[in-house]
């Protein structure tokens, strides 16, 4: 995996958040079980996460699996979570966060595939969030590209982990890139927003 700016993909995030009204807190979203408040919060404790990954900095935010808890928002989220995903991007400047091994999600692995995941993570929930709030979504291309292939990579995977996937949604072959991503981490780019 190339070192990939991931400051684009945070900016066009950090947009989505801030344009998240109050009332849109609840919708539902591409994430089964999880509206958009939890989306929201899922950001922010991955930011948190993949910020002391990339710096090595391992302890109870890196070593928390993801589904432990159903994750929600404090009051502070507008200011907390733009600033999380500055430090997200910050961290991963450093050449240093895509050598040598660190952990996220309680998971032990390479730095290089750390930044794939996290890549992953930012474009496909940018997606997610724009979808659930009706915003238009155009991901940053070279995350997207670092996305698509850690998701084609895993789809390849006999290993594959369905629950944190979900099953591969097929997509036309001529579909877009961002499509075929979305297809490839298990969610239909046919999404529709829900009330």
């Amino acid at each position: 995996m190339t070192m990939v700016d991931l400051g684009p993909q945070t900016t066009i995030l950090a947009r989505l958040a801030r344009s998240v009204a109050d009332e849109q807190l609840t919708a539902a979203t591409p994430c089964p079980g999880l509206a958009v408040r939890n989306l929201l919060g899922h950001l922010l404790m991955l930011s948190v996460a993949f910020r002391d990954a990339a710096r090595k900095s391992l302890g109870p935010t890196t070593d928390t699996s993801p589904t432990a808890a159903v994750p929600d928002l404090g009051p502070g989220w507008r200011e907390e979570l733009p600033k999380a995903l500055d430090e997200l991007a910050d961290a991963w400047r450093d050449p240093a966060a895509w050598t040598g091994d660190t952990r996220a999600g309680g998971v032990d692995l390479p730095g290089a595939v750390a930044g794939a995941v996290v890549a992953d993570e930012l474009v496909i929930h940018g997606w997610d969030l724009a979808r659930a709030t009706g915003q238009d979504y155009a991901p940053d291309p070279a995350a997207l590209d670092a996305a698509f292939g850690f998701l084609l990579a895993a789809a390849d995977d006999p290993d594959r982990d369905e629950g944190l996937f979900g099953p591969v949604v097929p997509v036309p072959p001529d579909a877009s890139r961002l499509d075929r991503a979305v297809g490839l981490s298990g969610r239909d780019p046919g999404w529709p927003r829900r009330a």
